[in-house]
């Protein structure tokens, strides 16, 4: 059967033994996805009044009475329903054949791979079609030409067309495939890292440092795909530092690649699931949404490919840490009302820990009690915390300074764990080699100069200890 570039032909679509299933085939090529309610569009859309009727219209025909159905499945409130991509399946049918001849040899190998991958198609969108009357034509005239091309229903379905090839549900295979009108490819996309450890210790998409008290509940990243949010409480009586002690993730529903996903970390509850159970999200053997446990109980990783997004959530002490990679694009993704998003704007001003670079420090001498411990930890001196940091991390960026200052808040060892792994998962999130590291008194390095940190740390210090 010959493909135009429209649609099926003219001829293909008139033969009467499968008029009707192929009807709905040449309908879809250029049909919109009809939203509404199955008994609402059945006034228009039956198999007896209206998809015979399209067998012998031209697709310019066919384009203008979509045009006039479609008014016809919108809801009782004026809004679209939850849309059914059924056009986009049937949009990259159309582009895989239209170029195929039927005289070659090869037209009933390349047609049934793009068949396939087409029944591939409408099985990922089977639970939000399953009210749709166009669906469900469509999938019987696959079966239909499936029949009548004595095509397997197990096989090839990599098409020919790599344009077409690409995983809608996986974003990094975007940015190749976008293109502008004239042929000049868009530029890759912009990737950001955020990531919150220790007392805590932020880092901003605009690669701000900031340390933080933010006690309670607050919005790490809340936009039209994800929503991040971490509780903070008091690591130690007498200070304003505080610590991650609950995450909570909202993975928000997205087209045929995920259902809304739910995930809830709390202190020694680190789980490899989502809050349903499921470690997964997606249809296909290729999940879009995926959870990963690298260690049982203390890391793991979420890989959300529909959004170029990766989290890693560690439990380090009795504290939890967490980094954040995804394309600009998504993260700026947002209303006006959502500014209140630490990794987009920081830590409010009165939450605010360090004072344009300066910090508190605690007056030696003091003990530290420990959790779960029966008797105080004696604190770190300057001296013993440098050293104990300096074993992790060789160079002395802000890192390595939030160890310190870690170390003489709390006097738990754990901290030292909890910022070298944070320089770790900056060097396997962040997109820019020279960005890794921050340095105090640097000019570079990605840092407002009212952001730069710990300058000063260790003659500040001294003065507390001579005074």
């Amino acid at each position: 059967m010959g493909m135009g570039r429209a649609g099926p032909s003219r001829a293909a679509c008139a033969e009467p033994a499968r008029r009707t299933s192929l009807a709905a085939v040449c309908l879809l090529a250029t049909l919109g996805p009809l939203l509404g309610s199955e008994i609402t569009c059945r006034r228009l859309l039956t198999a007896s009044e209206n998809l015979e009727g399209f067998q012998f219209m031209t697709m310019r025909a066919v384009e203008e009475r979509a045009v006039k159905l479609q008014f016809a499945c919108w809801d009782g409130y004026g809004q679209l329903q939850t849309p059914c991509r059924i056009q986009k399946c049937t949009t990259d049918f159309v582009s895989l054949t239209s170029h195929l001849n039927s005289a070659l040899e090869s037209f009933d190998l390349e047609f049934c791979k793009a068949l396939r991958a087409y029944s591939a198609c409408t099985y990922r969108n089977s639970k939000v079609c399953r009210g749709n009357l166009v669906y469900h034509s469509a999938v019987l005239g696959i079966s239909d030409l499936m029949s009548q091309r004595n095509c397997s229903k197990d096989g090839p379905t990599s098409p020919s067309n790599p344009e077409v090839t690409r995983d809608p549900c996986n974003y990094s295979g975007h940015p190749e495939a976008r293109e502008h009108q004239g042929g000049e490819k868009t530029d890759p996309p912009t990737y950001l890292f955020c990531g919150l450890f220790g007392d805590p210790h932020l880092r901003t998409f605009k690669d701000h440092f900031q340390t933080c008290k933010v006690e309670g509940a607050w919005p790490l990243i809340d936009n039209n795909y994800l929503s991040v949010q971490v509780t903070n409480v008091p690591v130690v009586a007498g200070s304003s530092a505080t610590a991650t002690s609950k995450i909570t993730i909202i993975f928000k529903s997205y087209e045929d690649c995920t259902d809304q996903k739910v995930y809830q970390a709390v202190t020694d509850d680190l789980p490899a699931a989502f809050v349903d159970g499921t470690t997964s999200g997606g249809d296909g053997n290729t999940k879009s949404l995926r959870i990963v446990e690298r260690v049982s109980g203390k890391y793991i990783e979420m890989h959300a490919r529909y959004i170029g997004t990766t989290v890693y959530i560690r439990q380090l002490g009795h504290y939890l840490t967490l980094a954040v990679r995804m394309p600009q694009e998504v993260a700026m993704a947002h209303e006006e009302s959502q500014d209140l998003q630490l990794c987009v704007n920081g830590c409010p001003s009165s939450e605010r820990i360090d004072d344009n670079g300066h910090l508190p420090l605690p007056v030696m001498g003091h003990l530290v009690p420990q959790r779960g411990s029966a008797r105080p930890q004696s604190v770190y001196t300057l001296e013993t915390a440098t050293t104990r940091c300096h074993e992790k991390m060789l160079l002395k960026d802000v890192y390595f300074y939030s160890c310190v200052f870690d170390l003489l808040t709390t006097g738990d060892a754990n901290f030292t764990a909890a910022a070298h792994s944070a320089l770790q998962d900056v060097e396997s999130l962040h997109p820019r080699k020279e960005h890794w590291h921050i340095f105090p008194n640097s000019e570079g390095g990605g840092v407002d100069k009212g952001n730069k940190f710990f300058v000063g740390l260790g003659l500040v210090f001294l003065i507390l200890v001579f005074l």
